[in-house]
């Protein structure tokens, strides 16, 4: 992993080697001319100081020892002179001696002085093959540094004619195609970009086109992942904006900052970004991420190159902060918890009281019936005292009742029984 640091707020992210590779592409075409104009200008300065002390060196060091060698000579010489006039001046009688050993003197000067001259030739052919050695080794250094550039110009030559091959192709497509046909081919790209590393990469990510305008408005596509807990990891809003080059009305990119911010916070979703094409002479939106949070919270705008780079900064940097989301959730959960616990207390409460009012309400009504059932009792225990009296009155009545009473004024009903009685 690679640290990369935000010229702008001074945050450090982490990136993988292929985000890593990708954001020092951008750096690499516009410096490497220079760096080779100023390397290929210092190693030709340092090969031609090289080689002048070389010569420097090899000569001094050349003047030295044939000045050695002469002073030698010159000693030698002066020692037979010496020791000549010691020869003479000590005796004359043995001349012809002394003139076959100056002869062998004036012999052995001539073999020292001849051997002293082939030294130095030797010595003068040993450092000439040298300088030749030395320019040979330049020379193979020079024909390897100049095949180096070389092949570094083709490559990097090459890789200019891929890049306006593409630039041509995109114009050429973008010609023919129209202003939706345009926005909806670099959807494609990013989702084709994205669905190459889904099942490496981004194997349990969810990412899919907005198709929920029951706000009124929606975005492009939504990007969301969750960590093994469930928590939610990351979630990102994404806009891709293009027009052609031919299109009267040019849009800037912060003509969509208000939409894309009012659709990341309606959909709930922590960043947005601005995949665009727009503005295609920008220095600002050329450099790479462009952090506009200083407008909009938690906004980014990019290139289409950028896309997969920006999801994996975003998601290493959510990766860190993950356990303190997780240690947030569980807050949450816990102060959700005691707010259930008040509401389901507060429900019951409420419950009971309602129970309880019903339950009074039930109670008086009983209370109510049972006293007009009493009421009722005592009347129909009333009616039947009443009707007890009566029957007695009539059991008085039927007891004192006879055929005496009955025939009372009756004198056909008094024969008729008279007749009966004595029958």
């Amino acid at each position: 992993m690679q640290e990369i640091r935000c010229p702008s707020c001074g945050k450090t992210f982490q990136v993988d080697e292929a985000g890593y590779a990708a954001i020092v592409q951008q750096v690499r075409d516009k410096e490497f001319t220079r760096e080779l104009d100023r390397r290929e200008a210092e190693l030709t300065a340092a090969k031609e100081s090289a080689v002048r002390l070389a010569v420097t060196e090899k000569a001094a060091e050349k003047d030295r020892e044939l000045a050695e060698l002469k002073q030698e000579l010159l000693k030698t010489a002066e020692k037979c002179r010496t020791q000549l006039a010691e020869i003479e001046s000590s005796s004359r009688q043995s001349l012809a001696d002394k003139e076959t050993e100056i002869a062998r003197l004036n012999a052995r000067i001539e073999l020292e002085e001849s051997k002293a001259g082939s030294a130095v030739k030797e010595a003068v052919q040993e450092k000439e093959a040298e300088i030749l050695r030395l320019h040979s080794a330049l020379e193979l250094a020079k024909a390897e540094q100049e095949l180096g550039e070389k092949a570094m110009r083709e490559a990097h030559a090459a890789e200019l004619r891929q890049k306006d091959e593409a630039i041509a192709y995109y114009r050429d497509l973008k010609a023919r195609l129209s202003t939706k046909m345009v926005g909806e081919t670099l959807e494609q790209h990013c989702e084709i970009e994205f669905n190459r590393l889904r099942a490496t990469a981004f194997r349990d990510a969810y990412f899919e086109k907005d198709n929920d305008d029951r706000l009124g408005s929606k975005g492009d596509y939504i990007y969301r992942e969750n960590g093994p807990d469930g928590t939610e990891l990351i979630s990102v809003m994404f806009e891709m904006k293009n027009e052609l080059d031919e299109t009267a009305t040019k849009h800037k990119n912060e003509d969509f900052f208000k939409k894309l911010d009012k659709d990341r916070r309606e959909k709930g979703c922590e960043y947005a970004v601005l995949v665009s094409l727009l503005e295609p002479d920008s220095e600002l939106y050329n450099t790479g991420i462009v952090d506009v949070s200083y407008r909009y919270e938690k906004m980014y705008v990019i290139r289409p190159q950028f896309f997969i780079p920006l999801i994996t900064i975003l998601r290493n940097a959510a990766q860190n902060a993950l356990s303190y989301k997780q240690e947030l959730a569980a807050v949450k959960n816990q102060e959700r918890d005691i707010t259930h616990f008040e509401d389901n207390l507060k429900t019951f409460q409420d419950a009971f009281s309602n129970n309880y009012r019903l339950a009074s309400e039930k109670f008086d009504k009983a209370i109510e019936e049972i006293d007009k059932t009493i009421d009722h009792l005592n009347k129909v225990r009333d009616a039947l005292l009443g009707s007890q009296r009566q029957l007695r009155l009539a059991n008085d009545k039927a007891q004192d009742l006879s055929i005496k009473k009955l025939t009372r004024g009756s004198p056909t009903m008094q024969a008729r029984f008279a007749e009966l009685k004595d029958e």
